[in-house]
Protein backbone atom coordinates (compact mmCIF):
# COMPACT_ATOMS: atom_id res chain seq x y z
CA UNK A 1 0.00 0.00 0.00
CA UNK A 2 1.45 3.21 -1.01
CA UNK A 3 2.47 6.03 2.05
CA UNK A 4 1.08 9.09 1.23
CA UNK A 5 2.50 12.21 2.75
CA UNK A 6 0.46 14.51 4.85
CA UNK A 7 1.01 16.44 1.46
CA UNK A 8 2.59 16.88 -1.39
CA UNK A 9 6.21 17.40 -1.80
CA UNK A 10 9.42 18.24 -4.14
CA UNK A 11 10.94 14.68 -3.32
CA UNK A 12 10.56 13.31 -6.83
CA UNK A 13 11.57 16.01 -8.41
CA UNK A 14 14.68 16.73 -6.62
CA UNK A 15 15.29 13.03 -6.88
CA UNK A 16 14.72 13.77 -10.96
CA UNK A 17 17.41 16.89 -10.85
CA UNK A 18 19.72 14.86 -8.54
CA UNK A 19 20.29 12.68 -12.19
CA UNK A 20 20.70 16.01 -14.42
CA UNK A 21 16.81 16.66 -15.14
CA UNK A 22 16.45 20.50 -15.11
CA UNK A 23 13.01 21.17 -15.77
CA UNK A 24 10.75 18.40 -14.83
CA UNK A 25 7.16 18.74 -15.54
CA UNK A 26 4.53 17.07 -13.71
CA UNK A 27 1.47 16.30 -15.77
CA UNK A 28 -2.11 15.32 -14.02
CA UNK A 29 -6.02 14.96 -15.97
CA UNK A 30 -9.35 15.81 -15.29
CA UNK A 31 -12.72 14.37 -16.22
CA UNK A 32 -12.56 11.04 -17.06
CA UNK A 33 -16.12 10.50 -15.66
CA UNK A 34 -18.06 12.84 -16.67
CA UNK A 35 -20.92 12.37 -19.46
CA UNK A 36 -20.30 15.34 -20.59
CA UNK A 37 -17.35 17.63 -21.99
CA UNK A 38 -13.68 17.35 -22.77
CA UNK A 39 -10.84 15.09 -20.94
CA UNK A 40 -8.10 18.18 -20.06
CA UNK A 41 -4.70 17.65 -18.79
CA UNK A 42 -2.16 20.34 -17.41
CA UNK A 43 1.71 19.95 -17.47
CA UNK A 44 3.47 22.60 -15.05
CA UNK A 45 7.22 23.06 -14.06
CA UNK A 46 7.63 24.36 -10.98
CA UNK A 47 10.91 27.05 -10.51
CA UNK A 48 11.87 25.22 -7.03
CA UNK A 49 12.74 28.79 -5.34
CA UNK A 50 9.36 30.10 -6.61
CA UNK A 51 6.91 27.26 -5.32
CA UNK A 52 3.84 28.76 -4.09
CA UNK A 53 2.22 28.25 -0.65
CA UNK A 54 -0.77 26.13 -0.39
CA UNK A 55 -0.13 23.77 -3.47
CA UNK A 56 -2.21 20.23 -2.89
CA UNK A 57 -4.12 17.93 -4.68
CA UNK A 58 -6.82 19.90 -5.92
CA UNK A 59 -9.82 17.70 -4.85
CA UNK A 60 -8.56 18.62 -1.12
CA UNK A 61 -8.91 22.26 -2.02
CA UNK A 62 -12.32 24.26 -2.04
CA UNK A 63 -12.49 26.68 -4.84
CA UNK A 64 -11.66 29.89 -3.13
CA UNK A 65 -8.01 28.02 -2.69
CA UNK A 66 -7.78 26.29 -6.02
CA UNK A 67 -8.39 30.01 -7.78
CA UNK A 68 -6.05 32.08 -5.53
CA UNK A 69 -3.53 28.96 -6.39
CA UNK A 70 -4.51 28.95 -10.27
CA UNK A 71 -3.80 32.78 -9.59
CA UNK A 72 0.06 32.26 -8.35
CA UNK A 73 0.49 29.32 -11.14
CA UNK A 74 0.08 31.52 -13.59
CA UNK A 75 2.40 34.02 -12.88
CA UNK A 76 5.64 31.60 -11.59
CA UNK A 77 5.16 28.42 -13.34
CA UNK A 78 5.40 26.80 -16.80
CA UNK A 79 1.91 26.00 -16.90
CA UNK A 80 0.38 24.09 -20.58
CA UNK A 81 -3.54 23.38 -20.96
CA UNK A 82 -4.72 20.68 -23.62
CA UNK A 83 -7.91 18.74 -23.59
CA UNK A 84 -9.06 15.50 -25.49
CA UNK A 85 -12.57 16.21 -27.72
CA UNK A 86 -15.53 14.54 -27.08
CA UNK A 87 -15.46 13.23 -30.72
CA UNK A 88 -11.90 11.96 -29.59
CA UNK A 89 -13.24 10.35 -27.10
CA UNK A 90 -15.63 8.64 -28.08
CA UNK A 91 -13.56 7.13 -30.92
CA UNK A 92 -10.34 6.25 -29.25
CA UNK A 93 -11.87 5.43 -25.39
CA UNK A 94 -11.52 7.41 -22.50
CA UNK A 95 -8.11 5.92 -21.05
CA UNK A 96 -6.62 6.77 -24.71
CA UNK A 97 -8.29 10.04 -24.63
CA UNK A 98 -6.30 11.39 -21.22
CA UNK A 99 -2.92 10.47 -22.45
CA UNK A 100 -3.93 12.23 -25.64
CA UNK A 101 -4.43 15.58 -23.67
CA UNK A 102 -1.42 14.62 -21.49
CA UNK A 103 0.91 14.13 -24.31
CA UNK A 104 -0.42 17.43 -26.12
CA UNK A 105 0.07 19.54 -22.42
CA UNK A 106 3.85 18.44 -22.09
CA UNK A 107 4.10 19.37 -25.90
CA UNK A 108 3.01 22.65 -25.37
CA UNK A 109 5.08 23.50 -22.40
CA UNK A 110 7.69 26.71 -23.36
CA UNK A 111 10.29 24.30 -22.03
CA UNK A 112 10.71 20.97 -22.99
CA UNK A 113 11.32 19.05 -19.61
CA UNK A 114 14.24 17.18 -18.99
CA UNK A 115 11.68 14.36 -16.93
CA UNK A 116 7.76 13.84 -16.75
CA UNK A 117 5.93 13.14 -13.45
CA UNK A 118 2.85 11.37 -14.43
CA UNK A 119 -0.47 10.79 -12.43
CA UNK A 120 -1.42 7.41 -13.06
CA UNK A 121 0.25 4.02 -13.58
CA UNK A 122 0.88 4.00 -17.06
CA UNK A 123 3.55 6.56 -19.29
CA UNK A 124 1.58 7.78 -21.88
CA UNK A 125 2.74 5.65 -25.24
CA UNK A 126 4.76 8.59 -27.65
CA UNK A 127 5.38 10.97 -24.65
CA UNK A 128 9.16 10.23 -25.53
CA UNK A 129 10.56 12.05 -22.59
CA UNK A 130 11.91 10.39 -19.51
CA UNK A 131 9.09 9.61 -17.33
CA UNK A 132 7.93 8.18 -14.04
CA UNK A 133 3.86 6.79 -13.42
CA UNK A 134 3.05 7.73 -9.36
CA UNK A 135 -0.36 6.08 -8.57
CA UNK A 136 -1.76 8.56 -6.47
CA UNK A 137 0.67 11.44 -8.07
CA UNK A 138 -1.46 14.07 -6.75
CA UNK A 139 -1.10 13.73 -3.47
CA UNK A 140 2.66 12.88 -3.68
CA UNK A 141 4.52 15.50 -6.47
CA UNK A 142 3.82 19.17 -5.76
CA UNK A 143 3.92 19.44 -9.69
CA UNK A 144 1.61 16.98 -10.07
CA UNK A 145 -0.79 18.47 -7.66
CA UNK A 146 -0.09 22.20 -9.59
CA UNK A 147 -1.02 20.13 -12.71
CA UNK A 148 -4.16 18.76 -11.00
CA UNK A 149 -5.33 22.39 -10.18
CA UNK A 150 -4.67 23.79 -13.09
CA UNK A 151 -6.58 21.01 -14.88
CA UNK A 152 -9.19 21.15 -13.08
CA UNK A 153 -10.32 25.15 -12.97
CA UNK A 154 -9.45 25.07 -16.82
CA UNK A 155 -12.31 22.24 -17.20
CA UNK A 156 -14.64 23.82 -14.77
CA UNK A 157 -14.12 26.85 -16.75
CA UNK A 158 -15.09 25.32 -20.07
CA UNK A 159 -17.84 23.34 -18.45
CA UNK A 160 -19.24 26.46 -17.13
CA UNK A 161 -19.61 28.17 -20.10
CA UNK A 162 -21.42 25.32 -21.78
CA UNK A 163 -23.99 25.52 -19.23
CA UNK A 164 -24.86 28.91 -20.14
CA UNK A 165 -25.99 27.39 -23.85
CA UNK A 166 -27.27 24.44 -22.99
CA UNK A 167 -29.02 25.15 -19.15
CA UNK A 168 -30.57 22.47 -17.28
CA UNK A 169 -27.94 19.42 -16.86
CA UNK A 170 -26.65 21.33 -14.11
CA UNK A 171 -23.15 21.46 -15.50
CA UNK A 172 -22.26 24.89 -14.04
CA UNK A 173 -22.29 22.65 -10.18
CA UNK A 174 -21.44 19.11 -11.74
CA UNK A 175 -19.10 19.88 -14.28
CA UNK A 176 -20.89 16.95 -16.68
CA UNK A 177 -20.47 14.14 -14.05
CA UNK A 178 -23.35 11.66 -14.18
CA UNK A 179 -25.23 13.55 -10.49
CA UNK A 180 -28.86 12.59 -10.26
CA UNK A 181 -29.69 16.11 -11.82
CA UNK A 182 -27.35 15.42 -14.69
CA UNK A 183 -29.17 12.13 -15.72
CA UNK A 184 -32.63 12.83 -15.31
CA UNK A 185 -31.98 15.77 -17.37
CA UNK A 186 -30.62 13.33 -19.94
CA UNK A 187 -34.05 11.49 -20.26
CA UNK A 188 -36.05 14.81 -20.12
CA UNK A 189 -33.99 16.99 -22.35
CA UNK A 190 -32.38 14.34 -24.38
CA UNK A 191 -28.33 13.96 -25.79
CA UNK A 192 -26.46 17.42 -26.71
CA UNK A 193 -23.37 17.51 -29.10
CA UNK A 194 -21.00 17.53 -26.01
CA UNK A 195 -22.19 14.37 -24.38
CA UNK A 196 -19.77 11.15 -24.81
CA UNK A 197 -21.99 8.81 -26.79
CA UNK A 198 -19.73 5.81 -25.66
CA UNK A 199 -20.66 6.34 -22.46
CA UNK A 200 -23.59 4.01 -21.25
CA UNK A 201 -26.15 6.20 -19.75
CA UNK A 202 -26.05 8.49 -23.29
CA UNK A 203 -25.35 5.20 -25.34
CA UNK A 204 -28.72 4.32 -23.98
CA UNK A 205 -30.62 6.85 -24.21
CA UNK A 206 -29.43 6.79 -27.93
CA UNK A 207 -30.34 3.19 -28.22
CA UNK A 208 -33.97 3.98 -27.20
CA UNK A 209 -34.63 6.81 -29.29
Amino acid sequence: MIQLPPKPDFHYETQARATGALHVAGVDEVGRGPLAGPVTAAAVILDPARIPDGINDSKKLGLKRRQDVYALLRDCAVVSVAHASVEEIDEINILQASHLAMRRAVQGLALRPDHVLIDGNRIPVGLNLPATALVKGDARSLSIAAASIMAKIARDHIMWDLAQHFPGYGWERNAGYPTKQHKAALQDLGVTPHHRRSFAPVRNILCRD
